[in-house]
């Protein structure tokens, strides 16, 4: 079986609609799990957060979410970026598009130094994306 790496996001309390958002950008199959559904919730208030939530893609991206317990310390503080590249400069410029879209532009999505076209932006849910499409695909 092979070894997969896939990122997992974590939210205070908006997991669901992140994921949301992300099948609306990849497209794909959304599966979710709430803190009630699993009985592992001792505050009913964070019943209905998001305990395990996956985005299957027909491309085979997978992108793992939850939410944190109030009880439980959220660190924002992380530097991490998703990564996504390739030679399919429509499809990449489609997500950059649709991730763009009430997020915030870090980098403009340009020609860069060493040839392939890059950005850097974050999306509404302060997630880091970087996009590169490689040379002679835009």
């Amino acid at each position: 079986m092979p070894i997969h790496m896939n990122p997992y996001l974590s939210f205070r309390d908006n997991a669901a609609e992140a994921m949301a958002f992300y099948q609306g950008v990849f497209g794909g199959t959304l599966e979710s799990s709430t803190f009630g559904d699993m009985n592992a919730s001792e505050d009913p208030s964070e019943a209905g957060k998001i305990m395990h939530s996956a985005l299957t893609t027909e491309k085979g991206f997978v992108l793992m979410a939850s939410d944190t317990p109030n009880s439980m310390n959220l660190d924002e503080g992380s530097s991490y970026s998703i990564s996504l590249s390739g030679d399919d400069g429509e499809e990449l410029r489609g997500y950059w598009d649709k991730l763009l879209d009430g997020g915030q532009m870090t980098l403009p999505l340009e020609r860069a130094p060493w040839g392939d076209v890059f950005g850097m932006l974050t999306d509404r849910f302060g997630t880091s994306w970087m996009v590169s499409i490689e040379d002679g695909s835009s």
